[in-house]
């Protein structure tokens, strides 16, 4: 099986998202770069974001390089209301203002007990996981709703439907997102916008490098047997964000090799 970069690295290109514009939140690594290249690849003009500048222009160089088209935007996510509002006008105005995919990627984990969880970690969960989605689709979804078109896509997690002994505020903040996909789907679905989730299982991202024994051992008993794969999820996204899906409406769609429904050990 091919790694997440051998594949990222030999992405066919092809024409289904042509003439399209998206915006992936916290995309300057992991996951948000997988979504980021899959789209451009498909033909999508991306706007990279994240608080890093320059890795997020490594990211849209990389795009670039391999003929498809990207802009960066830097925000702090856990910022204000302010500073989440003048993110959304500007990533709107280089995409020549309109956006046509949002996807809602950037999310915190803080992996601890609960009665270990600073109050600190608590305010940036609550602002990044939760806070700055809503933001970013009051802002946005609007606009999309005034051209009749639009997909929103939000990065869930299997852990939002299983009891797990930490992390308890990360997983109610991807319940949440699964929850507020439910209600946009229902309030701007009449609009011509779809709303979904992507639900990823344990994967394996440059940022949990060092618990790559710890996330091996979660996923050996799954019927895939390995981690997920940036890229497996992006490919999810690119099917909700296109055509294929213009019928999926508040639907969570599981990349997780398993781990939430079955057992095979």
């Amino acid at each position: 099986m091919k790694s997440n970069e051998e594949v990222l690295d030999s992405l066919p290109t092809d024409s289904r998202l042509a003439g399209r514009t998206a915006i992936v939140t916290g995309s300057s690594s992991g996951i948000g770069e997988a979504i980021a290249r899959v789209l451009a690849a498909s033909g999508a003009t991306v706007v990279v974001s994240g608080r890093d500048a320059p890795r997020a222009q490594a990211v849209a160089d990389r795009i670039i390089a391999s003929g498809g088209a990207a802009h960066v935007v830097t925000v702090d996510l856990a910022g204000g209301y302010a500073e989440l509002r003048a993110f959304a006008r500007e990533a709107t105005a280089v995409l020549g203002g309109r956006v046509d995919i949002l996807v809602n990627n950037a999310g915190i984990y803080p992996a601890t007990a609960t009665a270990a969880l600073s109050d600190a970690d608590l305010d940036a969960v609550l602002a990044t996981n939760v806070r700055a989605p809503h933001v970013l689709v009051a802002e946005i979804a609007p606009l999309m709703a005034a051209e009749g078109s639009g997909a929103v896509v939000n990065i869930g997690s299997w852990m939002s439907r299983v009891g797990v002994p930490f992390g308890a505020m990360y997983t109610a903040s991807k319940a949440a997102i699964e929850q507020m996909t439910r209600t946009w789907a229902a309030e701007f679905g009449p609009s011509g916008i779809n709303v979904n989730t992507v639900a990823p299982g344990v994967t394996s991202t440059p940022g949990n490098a060092d618990s790559a024994e710890v996330i091996a051992a979660m996923t050996t008993g799954t019927v895939a047997g390995r981690p997920v794969r940036p890229v497996d999820i992006a490919f999810a996204v690119r099917h909700l964000a296109s055509e294929e899906a213009s019928f999926m409406h508040g639907s969570v769609l599981d990349v997780d090799g398993g781990i939430a429904n079955t057992r095979v050990g």
